[in-house]
């Protein structure tokens, strides 16, 4: 990549995420944006046509799963680490304060919406994936729904960030995985 590229590219993808952690998304916009980032709005325009296009940009490297780690271990490791992730990924981060102005704008906006609900299926994909084959290989209890596994898994996750003043901490998981998918 030609690195004029890349310096704008990362100049203005944190700043994209900080304005919209900041403001939500009726607040975010691109001018607003190249303010933080420090260039032309016109060089925003350039590489980003609409806002969610920028978001959508900024989004997809801001949250990398373990995806290494994800051959590793039994399924129930395998499942920790990821539900650990999560939940240092929704107690603490850039991502986190950018998630309440999603959900906002996606209850106004449809295109946001389909891009959430998108970028949720993609990024839960993940855990599905590993809860489905630890069911075939015998390690978690046959009668489990992969997907709503997956759900009930980091739902809690989600609605301690959301809704209470204490994020779910790490330590909680291994509890968190005895309600859902039984004792070990």
């Amino acid at each position: 990549m030609d690195p004029r590229i890349q310096r704008t590219r990362d100049a203005v993808l944190p700043a994209a995420l900080a304005v919209l952690a900041a403001g939500g998304f009726a607040n975010f916009t691109m001018e607003g944006v190249a303010e933080a980032a420090g260039v032309a709005k016109s060089t925003v325009y350039r590489y980003w046509p609409t806002k969610l296009a920028l978001l959508r940009d900024a989004l997809e490297g801001l949250n990398r799963q373990p995806d290494a780690e994800l051959e590793m271990g039994s399924a129930r490791a395998r499942i920790e680490r990821l539900l650990e992730h999560l939940a240092g990924v929704l107690s603490d981060s850039l991502l986190s304060a950018c998630i309440p102005g999603l959900i906002e704008a996606a209850e106004r906006h449809p295109e946001v919406a389909g891009f959430l609900h998108q970028y949720s299926d993609c990024r839960r994909a993940a855990l599905t994936d590993v809860i489905r084959k630890g069911i075939q290989a015998g390690e978690l209890p046959a009668h489990l729904d992969p997907e709503l596994a997956a759900l009930a898994l980091s739902g809690p996750i989600f609605y301690r960030r959301l809704m209470t003043a204490n994020p779910l901490p790490a330590a909680d998981i291994p509890h968190l995985m005895r309600q859902v998918l039984g004792p070990v």
